[in-house]
């Protein structure tokens, strides 16, 4: 132990020698100014771990350089480390553990791979490591993982959020997910810092076609498989290698459309569809018999427009809806229906509609009809009863019912005289 205070001139007084010595001071046991051959000069802090004791462990921790902290500064975080070290914390030890903590980019990748989560399908691990490339990993990726805030995680929710609220709370819930496996699993010790955090509202993106925006897009399918869908040619602008007017009709496949009609009339999910193979098709029953959609192993009904579509359609392999590499030995799914699609939104004159507001129209045409949300739900295989809750307000003869019921009652009350029925299905019917 040093016989003098460590002060600024002491300090800048020593000089370097050819060994690495250490000045300790005077007034604080275990507080000392480390000196290398080549004058670099650190300040550090020695104790005993475990709050003392000969026979535990010695520890020696560096607090910074002497251009990095004065004396007195270096003093203060000394004291801070010695009394951490009274209530049996062991800060170097810490320290060092800290430094070997993954970071976000590099737990990551563990969390991104398929076995982690064995239920999880490939289209979400698709999604999520989307999400991690383009939004999580430049705002987080160098971080230490159980170094990041919820002031972190609010600052990536609010800069995706400007223009993308719905992306921005998708990405709270995957890093929900991501924190609270690295707790779990990995025993990263740290507090979920999504916990909290207010999601942007969201807007209702459900479109229900009606039954004439239904007329033109059945128009323009069977426009499209039969004679072609025109080329919408803008005259004003010259194109070197232009088709000529007799070739500008583009037909879509057999299975495109299939798999469009069989989304209309089953309200299946899209992937249902075009990962849908013959094996699972059992046409004496009426059935789609699905291993993994996504809300896992389900049936779904074949009406009779939907089994005279698969039985029209021609095997070609495994698949239902036959893509480019259809009989081969490494048969792929189709991977999308976007041209064909566009195609048709655009000779129908159907702008924004997406490929999922089939769904969404499957499920209105039933609850208008007043079929019952649980049956809709259960068509829809839908997990939860909340999912189907959103087409209720589609319901309306039951409210419409009971409306009248209350209005006649009080409408007697008063003396009124008797009204006829003032049934949506009469007034259209006068029209």
């Amino acid at each position: 132990m040093g016989t003098s205070r460590l002060t600024k001139t002491l300090v800048a007084e020593l000089a370097a020698s050819d060994k690495t010595f250490i000045e300790w001071d005077a007034d604080l046991p275990g507080f000392g100014l480390r000196v290398t051959p080549n004058g670099a000069k650190a300040w550090i802090v020695e104790y005993r771990a475990g709050g003392g004791g000969r026979r535990a462990p010695s520890r020696r921790m560096t607090l910074g350089s002497l251009a990095a902290l004065t004396p007195e500064k270096a003093r203060n975080a000394a004291r801070d480390v010695l009394a951490a070290v009274r209530l049996g914390a062991d800060p170097a030890r810490d320290r060092q553990t800290a430094r070997a903590a993954p970071t976000v980019e590099e737990l990551s990748k563990l969390f991104l791979k398929p076995e982690t989560k064995v239920d999880r399908k490939a289209s979400t691990l698709a999604l999520y490591d989307l999400y991690f490339r383009v939004h999580i990993l430049p705002a987080l990726g160098t971080k230490r993982v159980q170094d990041v805030t919820d002031a972190d995680v609010v600052k990536l929710h609010r800069d995706v959020g400007a223009e993308k609220p719905v992306t921005a709370n998708r990405l709270v819930k995957v890093l929900s997910g991501f924190f609270a496996w690295a707790i779990a699993d990995q025993k990263v010790r740290m507090e979920n810092p999504t916990k909290g955090i207010d999601l942007f509202r969201e807007q209702g993106r459900e479109r229900y076609l009606t039954s004439e925006e239904l007329s033109r897009l059945g128009d323009a399918l069977r426009e499209a498989e039969t004679i072609g869908l025109p080329h919408l040619v803008d005259d004003t602008k010259k194109a070197k290698h232009a088709r000529k007017p007799e070739n500008r009709f583009t037909k879509i496949d057999q299975f495109a459309a299939a798999a469009i009609r069989l989304l209309i009339f089953t309200g299946a999910r899209l992937r249902e569809i075009l990962n849908l193979e013959w094996r699972s098709v059992d046409l004496e029953r009426g059935l789609l018999l699905l291993d993994d959609s996504k809300t896992g192993r389900k049936p779904i009904i074949l009406n009779a427009p939907a089994l005279q579509i698969l039985t029209d359609l021609p095997r070609l392999g495994k698949f239902v809806i036959a893509g480019q590499t259809a009989g081969e030995k490494d048969e792929q799914p189709r991977a999308d229906l976007h041209r064909p699609w566009s195609a048709l939104v655009k000779r129908a004159e159907l702008d924004g509609l997406r490929i999922h507001d089939l769904r969404h129209t499957h499920a209105s045409v039933g609850a208008g009809a007043s079929l019952g949300l649980p049956i809709i739900g259960r068509l829809l295989g839908h997990r939860h009863p909340e999912t189907t809750q959103r087409y209720a307000h589609l319901d309306s003869d039951p409210l419409r019912r009971a409306s009248e019921r209350i209005a006649n009652h009080l409408s007697a009350a008063l003396g009124e005289p008797a009204a006829p029925s003032a049934s949506i299905h009469k007034i259209n019917e006068g029209r």
